[in-house]
Parts: C-alpha cells; sequence; structure tokens
C-alpha cells in the first residue's frame, strides 16, 4: 500500500493549480441520470470518488467518455451519457465505498418513478443519516421502504411537487430532492435548503439543462418540474476545500504561492478565518495569492453550515494552528466523530485536548515529523500540512482517504517547493 513521504521544512513558493471541485463533480455526475441526452462536464478532478461515481453510473446504463485530456494534464472532460436506464438499482459493492452514492436516488426516482440504492458508506466521521432525503422525496409523493440494508423507493404516477421544509439544513438533502423536483409534476417549495457554492453550481448545471429553479443560492428555491430536460455542456467549480487546504500549507511551512483558478468569493468564512489567524491572501488575475507575512496565532472557530466555517476545513486548520502563537478553541458542530487527526497530530508534537466537540490546541514553536495514519479525507490532508513543516520526515499511510478528495496532491506540492514523494511500504 503507498504512502507520503515528506521531508519537512521548506517554505513554499510557485504556482498550484486547483482542481475542480470533488463536491460539485460528485453532485453534477448524477444529474445526468435526468436526461437522455448527453451532459459534458469540464474541469472533472482525478479522483477515486470520481472514478467510483462513474462505474455505479455505468452499473444504471449511462455511459462515461473522457476526452480532450493528456494523462500529464490536470481535470478531465467527461461526458455521461444515460440514453436508457437499464436498472434502478445502486448495489452495496459500489455505494459502501462512497456516500455520495446516495445521490442517484432522487434523479433514478424521478426518471424512471422506482429506485433501490444500499445505504452508504464513506468516510467513518460520525453519524450521517439519510432520513432528511427520504422525507423531502416522500413529500414529492415517493414511497420508501427501508429493508435489508436498501433504501426501496417507487412512485408508479411519477413525483409531483411539494413543500419540503427542512428541519436542518442538509447538503445531500437539498441536491437529492433538488434533482428529483426538477422532473415532478407541478411546482415544488425547498425551505431551509442549504446554500453551498456547491448546491449552487449543481443548480446552475439544471438551468442550462432546461430546468426552471428560483431562488437559486438562497435559503427557498422554487422549482418548476419539466417533463423532460436536454443535455448540456457545464464546468465545474473551482474546488474551495482544495483552495483552502493548500492556504493552510503555505501558512503553516510558509512562504507565498498562488492557486491558480481560486477565487476568494467561493471561501467565506474560510478566509475570514486565514486573515484572522494572520494570514495575507490577494485576488490576482489567474487565482488567489496566498502568504503568511508574519507569525500565525491562534483564533476561536466553530464549523458551521455555509456560509459558516466549513467542517470539510476544520482538520487543516488545526494543523496550522498548532504552529501558531497562543491558543486556538475549534468546535465541531456538524459531525460528532471528528477529531480522528488530533493524536496523530500529537504524536508530531502537538499540543491537543480535545473534550466533546470542542479541542483546544496551543501553539508550539515546532512539529517533528513521524510515522502517522490517516483516519479520513479531510483529516489526511492536515497531517500533509503538518509534515510539511515539521522538522524531519513524516511517513502517512491510508492515502487512499487522500486520493479520493486530492488531485494529484505531492505532484502540485512539489511543483511549489516541497520535499514529498509516494513510496511503496511493500
Amino acid at each position: 500500500m503507498d504512502q507520503i513521504r515528506i521531508r519537512g521544512g521548506r517554505t513554499l513558493s510557485g504556482r498550484l493549480p486547483i482542481s475542480g471541485a470533488k463536491n460539485a463533480a460528485l453532485t453534477l455526475m448524477p444529474a445526468a441520470l435526468l436526461t437522455d441526452e448527453p451532459l459534458t462536464l469540464r474541469n472533472l478532478p482525478r479522483l477515486a470518488d470520481v472514478d467510483t461515481f462513474s462505474h455505479l453510473l455505468n452499473q444504471h446504463g449511462a455511459s462515461t467518455a473522457v476526452e480532450g485530456s493528456r494523462p500529464e494534464d490536470f481535470g478531465r472532460v467527461m461526458t455521461l451519457r444515460a440514453g436508457k436506464i437499464t436498472s434502478t438499482t445502486a448495489p452495496y459493492d459500489i455505494v459502501r465505498k462512497m456516500r455520495a452514492s446516495i445521490l442517484v436516488l432522487g434523479p433514478l426516482l424521478a426518471r424512471e418513478g422506482v429506485a433501490t440504492v444500499s445505504q452508504p458508506g464513506g468516510c467513518a466521521i460520525g453519524n450521517r443519516p439519510i432520513d432528511l432525503h427520504l422525507k423531502g422525496l416522500e413529500a414529492l409523493g415517493a414511497e420508501i421502504e427501508l429493508t435489508s440494508g436498501y433504501v426501496r423507493a417507487k412512485a408508479p404516477g411519477g413525483l409531483r411537487g411539494g413543500r419540503i421544509t427542512f428541519p436542518m439544513v442538509s447538503v445531500g438533502a437539498t441536491e437529492n430532492v433538488l434533482m428529483a423536483a426538477v422532473l415532478a409534476k407541478g411546482e415544488s417549495v425547498i425551505e431551509n435548503a442549504a446554500r453551498e457554492p456547491e448546491i449552487v453550481d449543481l443548480a446552475n448545471c439544471l438551468v442550462a439543462m432546461g430546468a426552471k429553479i428560483e431562488g437559486i443560492g438562497s435559503e427557498r428555491l422554487l422549482v418548476q418540474g419539466r417533463d423532460r430536460l436536454h443535455g448540456a455542456t457545464y464546468a465545474v467549480m473551482a474546488d474551495r476545500i482544495e483552495t483552502g487546504s493548500y492556504a493552510c500549507a503555505v501558512a503553516t511551512a510558509g512562504g507565498e504561492i498562488e492557486l491558480v483558478g481560486a477565487t476568494a468569493a467561493s471561501l467565506g468564512a474560510t478566509l475570514d478565518a486565514l486573515h484572522q489567524a494572520g494570514v495575507e491572501t490577494h485576488q490576482t488575475n489567474d487565482g488567489l495569492l496566498v502568504k503568511r507575512a508574519n507569525g500565525l496565532h491562534g483564533i476561536n472557530v466553530g464549523t458551521a453550515p455555509y456560509p459558516g466555517f466549513p467542517t470539510d476545513m476544520q482538520a487543516q486548520f488545526m494543523a496550522m494552528l498548532c504552529l501558531a502563537e497562543g491558543a486556538s478553541l475549534l468546535t465541531e458542530t456538524i459531525f460528532e466523530n471528528r477529531f480522528m487527526h488530533a493524536p496523530e497530530l500529537s504524536r508530531m508534537g502537538a499540543d491537543i485536548t480535545v473534550k466533546g466537540r470542542s479541542a483546544f490546541v496551543r501553539g508550539v514553536p515546532a512539529l517533528t515529523g513521524a510515522p502517522v495514519m490517516a483516519t479520513d479525507l479531510r483529516a489526511s490532508m492536515s497531517l500533509i500540512i503538518a509534515g510539511l513543516a515539521a522538522q524531519g520526515e513524516t511517513v502517512v499511510s491510508r492515502i487512499y482517504h487522500l486520493d479520493r478528495g486530492y488531485e494529484r496532491l505531492e505532484e502540485k506540492l512539489q511543483g511549489v517547493g516541497a520535499d514529498i514523494e509516494r513510496v511503496s511500504d511493500g
């Protein structure tokens, strides 16, 4: 099994390309099931999760063709076509690998009137129930049954418009219900909808496919159902989590890098927190320039639904704040088991105390390289960030987590001066 080896202590400088957003790509791909015409997605990242989703769509009868992209290039252009749905079942052996697989439920149900989807897997970062997905689809007329680890849904007469009010904000549920509503009969209103940029990206793609959606970017979406959608060509947005991750990397290791393709507008609370910690950023013609002009200092930050601070940036900030002057308090309000990286950072000399949903981080003068183990996708990136700044050598194992969400990470970091390589432990 591969590992990442880092010899820390080198500052970063140069230009680093930001890939298409993983979380947007995995939302846009199932939209291909809503039409029998081709959906071409540009700037699609080369990630294990994208490949897994491609296999799942193939299972349903969709073809996936990559074109116009050399192996050495970042990103891909993929054309997906579900001319005929050959299976409405998403099996356990595929769905268990990736939680986003649940997003085929709404499109399959809307187009075929029936869907059977295994309950999903993904990172072990806490309980992430799908009840809001199911209640939202029931509000559109679906009949739902849970049996033998599968969700069985049917709408014999087709879905119909309805009013959905989520009791709490859910990104996945908003995405699933939105995709179902665009083919439902009549008008649907989605209240307390998630407002993440990736949902805006999905809504804009659906509009490009012929959907009628009002209130994009707000907590209230108004959808007029259509009989059918058509094909489209759409570019995946730049990955705001990858952007934030590499911003934390240069803030921790020192130096100055331009994150090519990144936009400050998509970062929101992440950018605010970076500035509070002493990180400087400037929007350029090509992207976002990030540097640590002086030392870092401790901050208090709590995760929250967008436009709040994203849970997907909590681990990377923890790594950065390990070297900040003073103390920091990180509060995790989204998932109950997302501090598994703290013990690994402590192995490198970090001073972290976890109590319940809060982590108290006292800055230390330096970190020391050590063998560490990734526990989930974003936790793995926190260990890379710590390793870049640590004295000596850090070896990160279980990096298959990284490959789910960061396109060719070691190549990008090598390009800005990091001493990092992928090695085999065999």
